[in-house]
This record gives structure tokens, sequence and C-alpha cells, in this order.
């Protein structure tokens, strides 16, 4: 089968979301099927352009009027899936429905190519708290044709529990893995430790609640200077990924001078490869979100939590995960405000007897390919 995997947005090296899109395309390959990627970005020259997997679609040029045309332009991308033969088009949601959309995917249907959109996270109006007055006016535009532009899919993509979203039947899916791509953990310290190191992976967000890690730490401090807690060795926490600014010094920075912590949390900014791996290995303990209900999310499939269990790290996180909810290997944190109790991550880790190599083993029908084919398996193509 040919496949168009549409993304509106460009890729980073840096980035998670651009490595899951990418290992995405790949178990969809690994399924035996042709699969082209469609992402928008800057040539070269500066020009706005539509990509092709590493060729030009269509050149914008330069300026607001470009600028324009790359969001509302999409004849030459229907033209390129009727004359390649495109049978299915998987789309990456970008909260940016609108009536070209609308228009594109209504041709699709009409020419009997089928088509899903994958909703990263639901909901997801709430995570626009706070976000500068442009990306809430382009959240407002989405609220306004969602509904009608998700009629013309097959069904939606979730790693939610949801059955429908914006009126449109889901496939429910978990967030998968690329086992080639994510190296065994291999702790550099003894199984009780002197120290007891976290790490959370991110770009950090108020929804990932590493201020509730942050205030937990500076706790757990109190209580070791006043000789209330059985533990005595001191707790850091890595965060690796860029940190809003706004997020840092309205969050962060505050708990961390309040408790006095400026030695304990240390930022990495963004890492990967053999870097992101050194500091995996000299930790023993990792932190998912702790913060989803403060978007209004009880239930999801979190990319973090399967990414931490093939390395084959603990972890906790604060959110329902059906996935996980029940391994030995997790810890569940309350969806609170809570600081996060750090006695207890002591403890889960003291007591933990499970090696990487076996936590690891418990997600190995998390691959993208069996993912992948999950979504393809529920649509009706004809024979």
């Amino acid at each position: 089968m040919k496949i168009l995997f549409l993304v509106y947005h460009g890729f980073s090296n840096v980035s998670g979301i651009s490595k899951k899109i990418h290992y995405q395309v790949k178990g969809l390959k690994e399924n035996g099927h042709e699969v082209h990627l469609c992402s928008y970005g800057f040539s070269e020259n500066g020009h706005r352009c539509r990509f092709i997997d590493e060729d030009v679609l269509a050149d914008y040029g330069t300026g607001w009027k470009a600028g324009l045309r790359q969001r509302t332009e999409y004849t030459s991308l229907f033209h390129y899936c009727q004359q390649k033969g495109i049978e299915f088009v998987y789309a990456r949601c970008f909260q940016n429905a609108n009536p070209w959309l609308i228009q594109f995917f209504r041709r699709l249907r009409q020419v009997g190519i089928h088509a899903v959109t994958e909703i990263p996270t639901y909901p997801y109006d709430q995570e626009f708290d706070g976000f500068e007055w442009k990306m809430r006016m382009g959240l407002k535009i989405d609220q306004l044709f969602r509904h009608r532009l998700y009629r013309y899919m097959d069904a939606l993509v979730t790693f939610s529990d949801a059955d429908v979203i914006f009126g449109q039947r889901t496939i429910r899916i978990s967030n998968g893995v690329d086992f080639d791509s994510i190296p065994l953990h291999q702790p550099s310290v003894p199984p009780q430790p002197s120290e007891l190191h976290l790490i959370g992976v991110a770009e950090v967000h108020e929804w990932h609640g590493f201020d509730r890690v942050i205030a937990g730490i500076g706790e757990y401090n109190k209580m070791m200077r006043q000789g209330n807690t059985d533990a005595s060795i001191p707790v850091y926490f890595h965060i690796v990924g860029d940190v809003h600014p706004h997020l840092m010094n309205t969050a962060f920075k505050p708990l961390m001078d309040k408790y006095g912590l400026q030695k304990q949390i240390i930022f990495h900014g963004a890492l990967f490869g053999d870097e992101l791996t050194n500091v995996f290995n000299n930790c023993q303990f990792a932190i998912g979100s702790l913060g989803r209900h403060r978007s209004g999310i009880t239930a999801i499939k979190t990319l973090k939590n399967r990414e931490y269990a093939t390395r084959g790290i603990p972890f906790i996180y604060s959110e329902q995960d059906s996935d996980f909810d029940q391994r030995p290997y997790v810890l569940k944190a309350p969806a609170d405000e809570s600081p996060v109790n750090v006695q207890q991550i002591i403890d889960f880790v003291a007591s933990n007897r499970l090696t990487p190599a076996e936590i690891r083993s418990t997600v190995e029908h998390l691959s993208w390919k069996i993912q992948m084919q999950t979504v393809l398996s529920e649509i009706k193509f004809d024979v």
C-alpha cells in the first residue's frame, strides 16, 4: 500500500516528537508499505516549502504572504496523492483545522483515498492556557472547524481511552517504541547507593509537573534535617530538555530558592545519543508526567513512559495508563498538587529487584510496527 504520512511542521534532531514521527514511518515500512513523509519547513535559500521526503513539493517563497500560502494551499498535495497513487493518508494533528484543510480531506474522500488523523494529546484545549495570543487565536480557529474536518476521516487515532473525539470514532493505540534506538539502562551505581539520582526527560511544560519533584526534594531535605526520615541520602534531580523561561521563573526557581536546592536540581538542556544515555546511566529512577490533571487529562498513554520502560529504568507518573498501572516497576503518584514523596521513591528503588532487561521485556508488544499495523487493521480498505 502507498501511504502518505502528513505533518504540518518541520523536524529537530533533539525533538522527541520528531523522533517519534520517524519511528512511526519506520513502523509502517516494516509492515511492508511504501511510505512518504510530507512536512513543512524552510529550504536552504530561506523559502517556506512543503516537502515530500527530501524533495520540495511546493515553494511558497518568503514573507507574510508565503506564510499564508503554506497554511491554505493544499492543491499541490492533493495532486501528488492522485498522481502517485496514494491510498492512505496518516496525518498528525497540529490544532490547525481550517476551511482549506477541510477541502483537502473532502477531495481525498471523493477520490477514494482513506485518511485518519492522530490526536497526540486529548483533551488539549487547556494546554493553551497562558500561551501567547497568536497561539490562543489559532486554537479558537481550530475549535470552529475541527468537528467538520474530522467528518472526512475514517477515524481519529488516540492514545487516550476515548471512544469518540470531536464526533468521530477513534482507534485506540499505545504510543510505541523503537527498540533499535533505545539502549538498555546500565546503571553506574550500586543497588544501595549513597545518593539518589532522578531523571526527567521532556520538552518541559507545566503538565509535566516537575515542580512537584523539586518541592518533594525540598520537603524531604526538611525532614532529613529534623531527623524525621529513615533515609539520609542526598537526592538529585536531572532535568533533560529545554525549559521555557516563564516556567523556570514562576515555578522552578522560586521553589529552588525556597528550599536551597541550587546544587540538587541539574538542568542539562536538550540531549540525545550517548550524552543522554550517560545521564540515564548515572540515575536510578525516572520521572514521568505528574501534572496531566492540570490540562484536564485523566488517562493517556505517553511516549515517555514507554521509553523509560524500554530502557529498563523504574519510573513514576500520575495519570492513568493501562499499559503500566499495575507494573511492579512503576510508582503511582496522586494526580494533585502535593509534593512528590521522595522517601517513597527511595524505599521503592531499594526494594526493586527487576533488572533493566526484565523491565524491557514487558513492553515488547509496544513496538511501532505493531501499533501502526493496529491502525491499518481498523480501516476498511476496498478489496
